[in-house]
């Protein structure tokens, strides 16, 4: 009986220990649909590690950019639920990775995410010939800064940016940080922040404020602030972001509003105003985005109101977060994306407005791109001067930027190719780039145009090769070193063979051949015989005038005697001319024979007894036709 009792007692232990995890998973599980990741995480730490919480910890180590633990958990979720994981932990675990620049375990992970091969080393060598400046960065001097981000112009000599340098606010759940304010500066030539004032009780509240932007007049603002509203349960627990505008009435910041787009149900933040101050440019998850957060623009009408909002489309938003837009003088969309190809976190894109669409976002580089959170950039293009913050320190910083012109994407050789007597274009023409290896770079075969252009780099020596089928290959040497040019604008002159030598005719077929003496066979045999040989010696000595001529040997016969026997006799005769070509030092790869009997008569002599000995005399030939 004592026996049984101990059962019943040990699995009601049991039970309630699984009961009592259970709720305190519920518990922590509530903490992390909240974002509450620093005490989500504390938590997890302590229950059993299973597939649910290995999950939720390594997304709470993540998203609080705690990567080294991140990682850490990740490859252990790995180990003990591969198979079983939701593709996203892929990308997660990637960015992680990246985090700390470990971009070779981090490109399998995306080569399995996106079904493809991913390789960040090519991608980055690529991007710094092909991103359009360079940027010079330099960290905004701040006391008591922590948590800085979103610097953004304000009148002629202002800035405001938003901090969590506020101890009296809350903290927040997400990274145990104080919440956010809005406020004002003077920035100095030093790159000094000074004066630093926060804006009034009616724009900074107990919420997060952030991002404000300013109309040029600086009588209106535009800024997110954080609801305080955590209704409902899952999702519908998230604090959303709104955008409000402020107007500034005898000096005081009043009539803030939520803009009438804005919703409880979904985040709008980050605006950003046209130089026009018609569209106002914003990020949000809002329904029809295409991933997490999604760049819109929304008209502002002249009497105030607003328009429908657009969204911007695939082309800039990808199944991830694309945020902080800002849109320059020149119409210029930058913004900030983890979805496009970067170097980890957020990396800053441009894209060019044309037509009223945004062309192809463009990195912008590893100068001022890093493996963490880069964001909230703005820039004055005609100063070529602007701010952007990042996260690459460990907290949020602001880093004032001069940019410059790329140099290595002026690095270039150009051209076009025709034809050396009558100028002609020579479309379809294969132009070769070489490395002074002698290794092919690139190639391209050049269009309707004959024009070419290739990418280069400084320091280097490189030759550029035109070839075309029946002309002599050019050859042009050039170097970008410390004598040579950046940018080198070479036509390639092709001379066909028929313009440089007597002997090289095109024939009616159109066929291009090395006009020879006949070369005679004895009767039934193929050995190459002293006369022939002395006219061969003429198409050696043309073959090593010309390294990369390639000549195709064909032999003939008349119509008379069977048709095996002719076609048997006349591809031996072929490959015993091609022979003694090889002979004389012609390399084998250069030469083909091919021997077509009867088939290919030049005139009407196509049976036996129909002609005299003379006519059938001319279709008995070797041709030497030019195949390059």
């Amino acid at each position: 009986m004592k026996k049984y009792i101990y059962i019943l007692a040990g699995l009601l232990l049991v039970n309630g220990m699984a009961f009592a995890q259970n709720k305190n998973l519920k518990r922590v599980n509530k903490l992390f649909e909240m974002r509450s990741y620093a005490e989500a995480a504390e938590i997890y730490e302590t229950k059993t590690r299973n597939q649910e919480v290995l999950q939720n910890l390594a997304d709470s180590y993540y998203y609080n950019t705690n990567l080294q633990k991140a990682i850490k958990t990740y490859r252990e979720l790995f180990v003990e639920y591969g198979d079983s994981i939701d593709i996203e932990y892929h990308f997660r675990y990637a960015q992680a990775l990246k985090g700390v620049k470990n971009y070779k375990e981090a490109d399998k992970h995306l080569s399995s995410y996106y079904r493809k091969d991913v390789n960040s080393k090519v991608f980055f060598e690529s991007l710094e010939k092909t991103t359009p400046h360079t940027f010079k960065l330099e960290q905004i001097k701040n006391e008591n800064s922590n948590g800085d981000f979103g610097l953004t112009f304000y009148g002629d000599n202002k800035v405001a940016f938003a901090s969590a340098r506020n101890a009296e606010n809350p903290s927040y759940s997400w990274n145990g940080l104080p919440y956010l304010d809005i406020y004002s500066a003077t920035l100095t030539n030093e790159n000094t922040l000074e004066a630093i004032t926060p804006f009034s009780e009616a724009i900074n509240t107990s919420s997060h404020e952030s991002n404000a932007v300013f109309t040029k007049d600086g009588k209106t603002m535009y800024f997110n602030r954080t609801n305080t509203n955590r209704k409902g349960a899952g999702e519908n627990r998230i604090a959303h972001i709104r955008i409000y505008r402020a107007e500034l009435v005898n000096d005081i910041w009043t009539n803030v509003t939520a803009l009438p787009f804005t919703s409880n149900a979904y985040s709008t933040e980050h605006p950003a105003l046209s130089k026009d101050e018609k569209t106002l440019y914003f990020a949000s998850d809002m329904p029809g985005t295409f991933g997490g957060f999604d760049i819109y623009r929304v008209a502002i009408n002249e009497d105030g109101t607003f328009g429908e909002p657009e969204n911007l489309g695939e082309d800039i938003n990808t199944k991830h977060r694309e945020q902080f837009p800002f849109i320059s003088a020149f119409n210029v969309l930058y913004f900030s994306s983890i979805g496009h190809e970067g170097y980890g976190g957020l990396d800053v894109f441009r894209s060019n407005m044309v037509n009223e669409n945004f062309d192809k976002p463009v990195n912008l580089g590893s100068s001022i791109n890093s493996s963490l959170d880069d964001f909230a950039y703005v820039i004055r293009e005609k100063d070529n001067m602007g701010y952007v913050s990042s996260n690459r320190s460990g907290y949020d910083r602001i880093f004032g930027f001069a940019r410059e012109d790329n140099i290595l994407t002026k690095y270039q050789v150009e051209g076009i190719v025709q034809d050396k007597n009558s100028k002609e274009l020579l479309v379809g023409s294969l132009v070769t780039l070489f490395d002074e290896s002698d290794r092919v770079i690139q190639d391209t075969l050049v269009g309707e145009e004959a024009y070419y252009l290739f990418k280069i780099e400084p320091n280097k020596k490189y030759k550029v090769r035109g070839t075309r089928k029946a002309y002599i290959p050019q050859d042009v040497e050039f170097s970008t070193d410390s004598q040579g040019k950046v940018q080198h604008n070479i036509y390639l002159s092709l001379e066909s063979y028929a313009d440089a030598e007597e002997r090289v005719k095109e024939n009616e077929k159109g066929d291009v051949q090395v006009q020879l003496d006949k070369i005679y066979f004895d009767f039934d045999k193929s050995a190459i015989r002293e006369d022939a040989a002395i006219t061969l010696n003429v198409l050696v000595d043309l073959m090593k005038k010309y390294p990369m001529m390639e000549v195709e040997v064909s032999a003939h016969t008349d119509a008379r005697g069977p048709d095996q026997y002719n076609l048997e006799l006349s591809k031996r005769r072929a490959t015993s001319t091609l022979e003694y070509l090889v002979s004389q030092g012609i390399e084998r790869a250069r030469l083909k024979s091919i021997g077509y009997g009867e088939m290919q008569p030049l005139n009407q002599c196509i049976k036996e007894g129909i002609c005299d000995d003379e006519e059938y005399d001319i279709n008995r030939r070797c041709e030497f036709t030019i195949l390059n």
